[in-house]
């Protein structure tokens, strides 16, 4: 089996030098360019739309009430309404590329928020992959299109929900109708779900089909509250977005596979961590001066979103988040207060940071879909001592295969700090002690498109 070994002056060199220099480090056939931007996600992100953005929150909120069990035979007001103009949007936006418009309903019975059966109905627009190998892989980006106001089971009054959550459903549609006219080896879903704020009810019918029918969800993302700018105590901060990242699953019993993280120190690198340390990097690289803030949390702290469903699922799912909630904008009857306005209105969003937040969005989800999987079958040799460290894998099948890097960290470091590019075998051996780092294995495209890393579990 082809190997590479890397020298302990080399690799000490690009631990200092960090992964720019570590990428310009090759052994044998010449490592494809990993660190340049790709033009047509230069060009995604060129296309995305701040007013057409104010636009899509302006209708949503036009509607009046997004409840779960508000008013669905009007064509003017009610959840209804909202999502047969989502669909109808879509429609029209996608009309001539490939992108597919759905319904996707179920309905729910009677439970602590819902108080007669109810059809929740999500929006679903699939763009399908173009390449054979990669067109089963599925990333999948959503928002929630349905509203409430402070009484949970209010499903009359006025429940404007422009931040929460018409922002995410807004850049949600955005990207769906300007990523459509695009080709990607892998499959992006775009999806407005419904009853969030009863209980992640349409996520939740989603993620379990998925897994029902053994869908290879690759990655999720959900977009809720990235409206405002601006905190509860006035300071504005437009230059980054919160990034929730899970790390091994809060259940009764552990998997082997969990089991086997925990054991090696990875609890770090979870499905969720390695999507956010990849989501991190590609949209701060395509966004410039915007910073992708991963917090090792789930959610808020106690808090959920329609992302836990899926992680749930065993599916890797984060969560934007702006940087600071305003409370007085979210969950609120409208009113004003000794001249405070309370409720979630349209005029207190900044369509501008909106669109930086769709525009990380597109970075990582165009990057994802057009670089190979991630590497299966990833292990770390533990057969005889030694500070030596192997790694073997699986070859990947996507034809456009170039081959594959190792990137590692210092165990206390949050990202990859050194990557060797190792050319297109699956096994490499490392002068680098698995004692005092974490290693990952990613596989490149000729055209230096990276997968997510894949943790190494060990092989005894």
């Amino acid at each position: 089996m082809p190997h590479t070994r890397i020298s302990s002056t080399l690799l000490a060199a690009l631990l200092a030098a960090g992964s720019a220099a570590a990428s310009a480090a090759t052994v044998g056939a010449p490592a494809p360019n990993m660190e340049r931007q790709q033009a047509q996600i230069n060009k995604i992100l060129a296309e995305i739309s701040p007013k057409r953005i104010e636009g899509y929150v302006a209708k949503l909120v036009g509607f009046g009430t997004r409840h779960t069990m508000s008013e669905t035979e009007s064509d003017t007001r009610g959840i209804g309404a909202a999502r047969r103009w989502i669909k109808a949007e879509l429609e029209r936006c996608g009309a001539g590329t490939p992108l597919q418009v759905a319904f996707d309903s179920h309905i729910a019975p009677v439970s602590a928020r819902i108080s007669r059966p109810t059809e929740i109905v999500n929006v679903v627009a699939t763009l399908p992959g173009t390449q054979q190998a990669s067109k089963d892989r599925l990333y999948v980006t959503s928002g929630h299109y349905d509203s409430r106001v402070t009484d949970v089971m209010n499903h009359t009054a006025d429940a404007p929900g422009a931040n929460d959550d018409a922002s995410g459903t807004a850049a949600v549609m955005e990207l769906a109708c300007v990523m459509s006219k695009y080709k990607f080896d892998a499959t992006i879903v775009f999806m407005a779900v419904a009853a969030e704020e009863q209980g992640l009810l349409g996520a939740r019918h989603w993620a379990e089909q998925a897994r029902k029918n053994n869908l290879n969800v690759a990655g999720m993302y959900t977009n809720d509250i990235i409206g405002s700018s601006r905190a509860d105590n006035g300071k504005v901060d437009n230059k980054q977005v919160r990034l929730f990242s899970q790390s091994i699953p809060a259940t009764k019993e552990m998997s082997e596979a969990v089991r086997q993280l925990v054991a090696t120190g990875g609890d770090s690198d979870s499905l969720s961590r390695q999507l956010a340390r990849h989501t991190k990097e590609q949209g701060e690289r395509y966004v410039k001066d915007f910073k992708v803030s991963v917090i090792h949390r789930a959610d808020r702290y106690l808090r959920g979103g329609d992302h836990m469903p899926f992680l749930e699922q065993g599916y890797a799912a984060l969560r934007f988040t702006e940087p600071a909630e305003d409370f007085a904008h979210q969950h609120q009857d409208l009113r004003t207060e000794n001249g405070k306005v309370y409720g979630d209105l349209a005029e207190f969003n900044d369509y501008d940071y909106i669109a930086k937040v769709t525009r990380v969005n597109a970075a990582s989800l165009a990057s994802l879909a057009l670089a190979p999987a991630a590497p299966q079958g990833v292990k770390l040799r533990t057969d005889k001592l030694t500070n030596d460290s192997t790694l073997v894998w699986a070859a990947n099948a996507e034809p456009d295969l170039a081959g594959y890097r190792i990137v590692w960290r210092e165990t206390t470091a949050a990202n990859w700090q050194g990557a060797k590019w190792v050319g297109n075998v699956v096994e490499a051996t490392v002068e680098l002690s698995k004692d005092n780092v974490f290693f990952g294995v990613q596989a490149v495209d000729k055209d230096g498109n990276v997968s997510v890393a894949t943790y190494p579990l060990p092989q005894r």
